[in-house]
């Protein structure tokens, strides 16, 4: 990039850093009024008085509507006609908003200037309306032509001297479709370069799956939500990431279900909520529990608890029969005995100490599974982003098995995928690691020759980028520079690219941060209408239990410069593949046409056109929920992982990052989080009062946070204040992507490649 001057002042918008932060715990019921009153003033805050009630009531409706582009929590199957959430609608209203963002805004400021601007500012500045490319020369984005854009896309891949030079990003809100094309125009180009945001997220979920049950995925649906006798919900703070979830916590607690939270802090929808769709309630003001347990393992410590619950579930065996289904594990298992031997050698009083909880909590656990006949596990980031999250969810796995919990209804696991098509994207063909089949398949339906080598996931893409081995990066959505860990090396290493491009539709720290060429290309929002020559467009999505339906926006676009995230890809790939035999610009008048290709290429697509279109969807199929099992063994496969040592050293706390309230991943809507009572705040500390009180801290002191890497090397913040919290001692929690400075490149997990951004080791001092 070029030589930065010195940030101009922020604009007067948004939260207001004057505004003295407050702290008060919260007690109040998850949703309910509060949703109701954060949602009426964000619809004020952006003049959506008519749009945002109008697009409520087409959100999440089956094939008429368009699916929330936030989290991939499934639709409701009982024709719910307001199947929604408080961060539903500010994700569409924030995309809806009217501000526009067009050439005369590029023309009055530099990106000089706008890299003294916060993410928010950036954000509420409205909606992208044309392409721009970057201008040395003056420091400004300027406009160009999509002929023009699609050239220089073009030229520059046509350039590179390998093709895997070049590397492909993807964020979770990408269509099917568009999905399908974007790795087509990959590896038709001749890479498997496909980093994604589930190299940060999921990664060890879809690797541990895979290892133990032959599938990357969970194995049941919404409806196993609803018969479940006991629900068991590891680092998942549902409120804020999968607000809907509480629905379906709130009904098993109704109707007698156990319902275990196991999270180092006690969030807000481990408590009790009013869901707003049920009016009597909420006239009445009458809130339901959503928990029979909340347990508060330290940072890292669910895997001695899962390890605790199975050591209990195999002592009782030997004098209770129903304890153990010992049909099923000699049926439908491998590698039992090995996995008793690590339980039986595994003491108690380790068991203790890696979690952190007493043993009469781990067993209070272990006899709520026992009675349930049924149980489903379901897991976040809290669970994976460690160096052992494999070795976690696989521990998950080993306990469902003990009791035959799969295969059956109201059994099996189920994470929860946080982004709207993380889930789809993989399916779809976003993956470095393809499977030898799928690129079978894609050769003979496809007509071309896919590379064979892995590809390069996200952390390895930064490393590349910074030694110069990659130097063209294209971010399909999201906003990679913020998400990824290290912030300052991930802004090195794109700032050394010839070429950045980012498909958006609002200005992002991404922009900011870019190559010696840099283009931004506006794309059509999940709310706005999609018209080619064959009409009306839809694309189709993917949810976090395998359900695939359709998603047709309702409102007129935000500039009739757009196009589609399709037609984008498309476009760059005409450009860089003149001679290319696919037919890209018949695929773009009728997505139909990709979605007959996709049939033929995707197991579980087969007659995708006609299925997409039934109510609800369909479902890709599960071979493991019919205890098929795609394993060496043909069998569900147990682990006998030793358990990690998660226990901070002297001096030192374990941290996790996290997502405020008001945050939907990168994307911040304000300095409050209502859920734990932090209001005109974000530069902050979780600690715990011992903790505090050990180093001298005081309530809002100003802190430094460092973190030691595994190569010894340090990150530190300043200036951040400490907020007292229930959180077990030893442990702390920020939010990202702040935090994500502390992350450093290298502490990346070696079973999953996942940053280890739960799971950092850190000093706390006084300033």
């Amino acid at each position: 990039m070029t030589a930065r001057r010195e940030p101009a002042r922020e604009p007067d918008i948004g939260p207001s850093p004057a505004a003295p932060p407050r702290f008060a715990p919260y007690h109040h019921p998850a949703a309910g009024w509060g949703a109701a009153r954060s949602v009426t003033r964000f619809l004020a805050r952006e003049g959506a008085y008519v749009d945002g009630p109008r697009a409520v009531m087409r959100m999440n409706h089956e094939n008429t509507g368009f699916d929330c582009p936030g989290c991939a929590w499934p639709d409701d199957t009982k024709g719910l006609h307001l199947d929604i959430c408080e961060n539903g609608i500010k994700h569409v209203t924030w995309e809806m908003t009217r501000k526009r963002v067009g050439r005369d805004f590029f023309a009055a400021h530099s990106v000089t200037e706008l890299s003294g601007w916060s993410d928010f500012a950036l954000e509420d500045q409205g909606r992208l309306t044309e392409p721009m490319v970057y201008d040395a020369a003056t420091d400004h984005y300027v406009p160009i032509g999509w002929k023009d854009a699609f050239e220089l896309v073009g030229r520059t891949l046509r350039g590179l001297d390998h093709p895997d030079r070049a590397a492909f990003y993807t964020s979770g809100r990408l269509g099917n479709e568009a999905t399908f094309l974007y790795q087509l125009m990959a590896r038709e180009l001749g890479t498997n370069n496909l980093p994604d945001c589930s190299n940060m997220c999921h990664e060890a979920s879809g690797r541990a799956l895979q290892a133990a049950l032959g599938t990357g995925k969970g194995t049941v649906d919404l409806k196993d939500w609803e018969v479940a006798d006991a629900l068991f919900i590891l680092g998942v703070n549902a409120a804020s990431n999968a607000p809907r979830m509480l629905t379906a916590l709130a009904e098993a607690f109704k109707r007698g279900a156990q319902v275990v939270h196991v999270n180092p802090l006690v969030e807000a929808a481990a408590t009790r909520t009013i869901i707003p769709h049920d009016f009597t309630d909420m006239a009445l003001n009458r809130s339901t529990r959503t928990s029979t347990l909340n347990l508060q393992p330290r940072i890292g410590g669910d895997m001695a608890l899962l390890r605790g619950m199975a050591k209990a579930i195999l002592e009782q065996s030997a004098t209770d029969d129903g304890a153990l289904d010992r049909l099923f594990v000699e049926r439908h298992t491998s590698g039992f005995e090995a996995y008793r031997e690590v339980c039986e050698a595994t003491p108690w009083a380790e068991i203790e100490r890696q979690s952190g909880l007493d043993r009469a909590e781990v067993l209070k656990a272990a006899r709520i599974y026992r009675d349930a006949d049924r149980s489903i596990f379901s897991w976040c980031l809290g669970v994976t982003q460690h160096e052992h999250g494999v070795d976690t969810v696989r521990e998950i796995v080993n306990l469902l098995l003990l009791r035959g919990n799969l295969g059956r209804e109201g059994a099996g696991p189920s994470p929860v995928r946080g982004h709207s098509n993380v889930q789809g994207n993989r399916t779809c063909g976003i993956d470095h690691r393809p499977s030898a089949e799928f690129l079978d398949r894609l050769a003979e339906v496809c007509g071309i020759d896919p590379p064979r080598e892995h590809g390069l996931d996200t952390v390895r893409t930064i490393e590349a980028m910074r030694r110069g081995a990659v130097t063209v990066f294209v971010g399909m959505g999201g906003n990679f520079a913020l998400a990824a860990p290290d912030t300052p090396v991930t802004y090195e290493a794109l700032a050394g690219c010839e070429l950045t491009l980012q498909v958006s539709t609002k200005l992002n720290r991404s922009h900011l941060v870019h190559g010696r060429k840099a283009l931004i290309l506006p794309c059509l929002g999940r709310t706005e209408k999609d018209q080619q020559r064959g009409g009306l467009q839809s694309t189709s999505v993917e949810d976090s239990m395998s359900m695939v339906h359709l998603s047709v926006g309702m409102k007129k676009p935000a500039s009739s410069h757009l196009l589609s995230e399709p037609a984008i890809i498309a476009g760059m790939a005409r450009a860089a593949l003149p001679d290319s035999p696919t037919p890209w610009e018949w695929y773009i008048e009728d997505y139909d046409r990709i979605r007959d290709t996709m049939a033929r290429v995707l197991d579980g697509f087969e007659d995708f056109n006609r299925r997409v279109r039934l109510p609800l969807g369909f479902r890709i199929k599960q071979p493991a929920r019919e205890l098929v099992f795609l394993t060496p063994s043909g069998k569900a496969e147990f682990s006998a992982a030793p358990l990690p040592d998660v226990v901070p050293g002297a001096g030192t706390l374990a941290l996790g990052t996290m997502r405020s309230h008001d945050q939907w991943n990168t994307t911040i809507y304000s300095d409050d989080d209502r859920y734990r009572g932090v209001r005109n705040l974000r530069t902050l500390v979780f600690l715990n009062k011992d903790d505090m009180r050990e180093r001298g801290i005081a309530e809002f002191d100003r802190v430094d946070v460092t973190s030691t890497a595994r190569d010894g090397s340090t990150r530190s913040l300043s200036g951040y204040l400490a907020v007292p919290y229930d959180i077990p001692r030893g442990c702390a929690a920020g939010y990202m992507p702040e935090m994500n400075v502390l992350c450093a490149l290298g502490d990346h997990s070696t079973q999953s490649d996942q940053p280890i951004m739960k799971h950092l080791t850190v000093t706390v001092t006084k300033a």
